[in-house]
């Protein structure tokens, strides 16, 4: 299968949750390994998707990924730090940082930056980054969902030369004083389920996404399978908590924006609660000719009804075939 000789080295095996795909466990860094799986042809296009908050790499649908993989791309998606099977950071030593203050601060543009966390998004960058290098590619094309969009964003910043073309979806740059999220859906970061046991786990994960997905094409089943799926694959509540620390105590990333030279396309959502379109709107704004797609209707989810635009929009802005 592996054409790239640095991609056949790692020990891969066929993925437990999807036939469309092959899993290994990849050393990042010195401190980092990631869970990652690959699909698709290995001669074509590279396209790396990072995806968000608390989220494994099962929330890459499969239906978006296989489209993906149809249309002429090599996937490869994988779990974050701190979730899923990559590994995991503890940190007992530090302080308890309140998330309240911190969400209050960012809003307003204050300086979370003293504030010791275990990570911040830019540690999160330089795991992608030793992900691209060790699967020995020179460039890939980039996706990243939400916090993986921010992720992506400091990737094609701090590592110019790594990405190929970028794409964002629903994500955000944290400018100060953007639109909050909406009450409701702002209460999805802060609620906590009636236990840790996985029937609730399970109906928590079903509330989450009834909140912040896009209403009338939710697949109540599909949801209820990958939340149970993603609490029997790794319970780890933490680390949720601590990327959302890592996305507050980063703050605003507006001049990594600024930065960017890889083309651009950004998409966005214009139900979505949880980061209204005018996230979208600024990133695309600030990332120099940068392009910008308003999917109507659209929340802060990938529901199989949209996937054939957003595919056709990455068709067109990383394979330039219209």
């Amino acid at each position: 299968m592996m054409q790239n000789s640095a991609i056949a080295k790692h020990n891969w095996y066929p993925s437990p949750i999807s036939n469309l795909m092959q899993q290994a466990i990849i050393p990042v860094s010195n401190e980092i390994e990631l869970c990652v799986e690959v699909g698709g042809n290995p001669k074509n296009p590279p396209l790396l998707l990072i995806m968000g908050l608390g989220s494994q790499l099962i929330f890459w649908p499969e239906s978006f990924v296989k489209r993906l993989i149809d249309a002429g791309f090599f996937v490869i998606r994988f779990d974050n730090r701190d979730i899923g099977l990559s590994t995991k950071i503890s940190r007992s030593d530090l302080p308890k940082a309140s998330t309240i203050t911190a969400m209050m601060k960012l809003q307003l543009g204050l300086d979370n930056s003293k504030t010791p966390v275990p990570y911040r998004l830019k540690d999160m960058a330089d795991d992608t980054a030793g992900l691209i290098q060790a699967l020995g590619f020179r460039q890939v094309h980039v996706l990243g969902a939400s916090m993986g969009g921010i992720i992506a964003q400091l990737l094609a910043a701090t590592y110019p030369h790594l990405v190929d073309r970028l794409a964002l979806i629903f994500s955000t740059h944290n400018k100060p004083m953007l639109a909050p999220p909406r009450p409701k859906q702002l209460f999805t970061l802060i609620k906590r389920p009636k236990s840790y046991q996985e029937a609730d786990m399970v109906e928590h994960g079903k509330w989450f996404i009834k909140t912040v997905g896009t209403q009338g094409h939710i697949d109540k089943d599909a949801v209820g399978e990958v939340a149970k799926l993603r609490y029997q694959r790794c319970f780890y509540p933490i680390g949720s908590l601590q990327q959302l620390l890592a996305i507050l105590m980063t703050g605003s990333i507006r001049p990594y924006s600024k930065e960017i030279k890889a083309p651009t396309l950004v998409m966005h959502g214009s139900y979505d609660g949880l980061l209204p379109p005018s996230h979208g709107q600024a990133v695309a704004k600030d990332i120099p000719n940068a392009t910008f797609k308003m999917i109507k209707g659209m929340s802060h989810d990938l529901p199989e009804y949209f996937q054939p635009f957003i595919v056709a929009q990455l068709v067109k802005h990383m394979l330039k075939v219209s």
